[in-house]
């Protein structure tokens, strides 16, 4: 009966193992949660203890950094944790400008680009002895602004670290500094160049994140750059500059925040007054100076009209070739255009005075030289003018019987009435002389060809300069008032 009572013991605790197995099980699970997170409490604190070490004095900005950049506490893919939008303020501050060509359209400008933002992951303890920390080092594994430069030409020389600068400042503040060398592709008129105001721009975006997460604003509400003390320029004339939000139709991505800036240029109007303006002028009017020589002085006429073309036509072309090709007229062309016609016209005019000079005079008619041709027919104009002027007076008092004598030259010709049955003719002195007479022009001779072309001469010497006098009027006011 104890044997059986005794095995009866047995099975029951056959039975109750499973449960006590289950029990053992969950009480080591147990063990092992509070194990580990009794662990995780202990290196938390830890990394905490050492967190407050490591800006004790003494540390190196490198030691701190390497602490707040661990990456159980910083991930550089991620947006400064701050309250609404990201906010990065920038300036710009410029260093040098310069133009490789002056009647290009393409402007070098040197500056340094300043962005400035707020990441509360990097704010450190101010027991630490620096005011900020210098992290070009650890450029790499801070995030920072995707900035894009849109709307310009090229870059002059690549970022390399040498042309940054990256600090930290105990509350936060990120203060990211490049230098860049841009070549601005401008806009220009060149339709009335050298009279145009280039007018360069470049602008800055964020290439990945919406206005929604970042805002670009200038840095305490600059309407122009910051120049810097020692800023060179060459060939470069900056004349204003502003710096705007851009508008929506210059930006090429109306989402995204963008900020642009406007360099307006002018050109170096004395350099071309010196070079282009003035020698065109002088090389005009020196052909004009053949019509004061002889008709007749072959050589020295022939020798400025071509002596003066050749020289225009090296001048222009020389400085057309730095001139961008266009497909429109511009001032330069009707510049070269009416300087190069007025110089033919003069020699166009000497092939015709010498023309004329040389023809046979007809009726045998004598050219006493010496005289001014002006001169010479300045009587016969006179009592052309006289006559024309007395006809009518002198048949109104020959119909009301008024006998009247005019005032004829001894060798006019005129008609008497009084004479006879029939008109007689003869000489103003000769009879008739208190009878009513009317004169009878005599039929002029033509005029001897070398006075034709004195005459020709003298005009040009008039209608040339007064006419180029007049472009250049024109020229000038028109072409200078088009830039307003």
């Amino acid at each position: 009966m104890g044997w059986v009572a005794l095995g009866r013991r047995a099975g029951g605790s056959s039975r109750l193992s499973p449960i006590l197995s289950l029990s053992l099980a969950s009480l080591v699970r147990s063990l092992l949660f509070t194990t580990l997170c009794v662990l995780t409490l202990a290196l938390t604190f830890a990394t905490f203890v050492n967190s407050e070490d490591i800006f004790e004095e003494g540390k190196s900005d490198k030691e701190i950094l390497d602490n707040l950049l661990l990456s159980t506490r910083y991930d550089k893919r991620l947006l400064p944790p701050v309250q609404g939008t990201l906010t990065v303020n920038v300036s710009v501050l410029l260093l040098s400008l310069a133009s490789p060509d002056e009647s290009s359209l393409k402007y070098e400008v040197e500056f340094l680009l300043q962005q400035q933002w707020y990441d509360p992951r990097l704010r450190y303890s101010n027991r630490s002895r620096y005011e900020f920390l210098n992290a070009i080092h650890h450029h790499n594994d801070i995030w920072l602004p995707d900035t894009y430069f849109i709307m310009h030409g090229d870059f002059k020389d690549p970022l390399i670290p040498v042309h940054f600068a990256l600090r930290i400042y105990r509350n936060g503040t990120v203060n990211y500094l490049m230098r860049r060398h841009l070549i601005l592709s401008c806009q220009g008129r060149l339709n009335i160049f050298p009279f145009d105001d280039p007018q360069c721009s470049f602008a800055i975006e964020s290439i990945s994140y919406e206005q929604t997460a970042i805002t670009y604003v200038w840095k305490n509400d600059e309407a122009t750059l910051r120049k810097s003390p020692s800023l060179t320029t060459l060939n470069a004339y900056l004349i204003r500059n502003q710096t705007i939000t851009c508008p929506i139709k210059a930006s090429w991505r109306g989402n995204y925040s963008c900020l642009k800036v406007d360099l307006i240029f002018t050109r170096d109007r004395a350099f071309y007054f010196t070079t282009v303006f003035i020698p065109g002028i002088i090389l005009v009017t020196s052909s004009f100076i053949t019509f004061w020589l002889e008709w007749n002085a072959v050589p020295a006429r022939v020798m400025i009209g071509v002596t003066t073309m050749l020289n225009f036509f090296t001048t222009s072309n020389g400085f057309r070739s730095t001139l961008p090709v266009v497909s429109n007229l511009t001032a330069m062309n009707v510049w070269d255009g009416v300087c190069m016609c007025f110089i033919y016209a003069s020699l166009l005019e000497f092939v015709c005075v010498n023309y004329v000079g040389r023809k046979r005079p007809l009726h045998n008619v004598v050219y006493r030289p010496g005289e001014n041709p002006v001169t010479q027919r300045l009587p016969a104009v006179l009592s052309r003018i006289g006559i024309i002027l007395a006809s009518p007076l002198g048949e109104k008092k020959r119909e009301g019987g008024n006998t009247t004598t005019g005032s004829n030259g001894p060798n006019e010709i005129i008609a008497c009435t009084n004479c006879g049955p029939n008109p007689c003719t003869h000489t103003a002195t000769n009879g008739c002389a208190a009878e009513c007479c009317f004169v009878q022009v005599r039929k002029k001779e033509p005029p001897h060809p070398i006075r034709v072309a004195k005459t020709i001469d003298v005009i040009s010497r008039i209608t040339f300069p007064v006419a180029y006098f007049m472009f250049l009027t024109f020229f000038f006011i028109h072409y200078k008032g088009a830039t307003s």
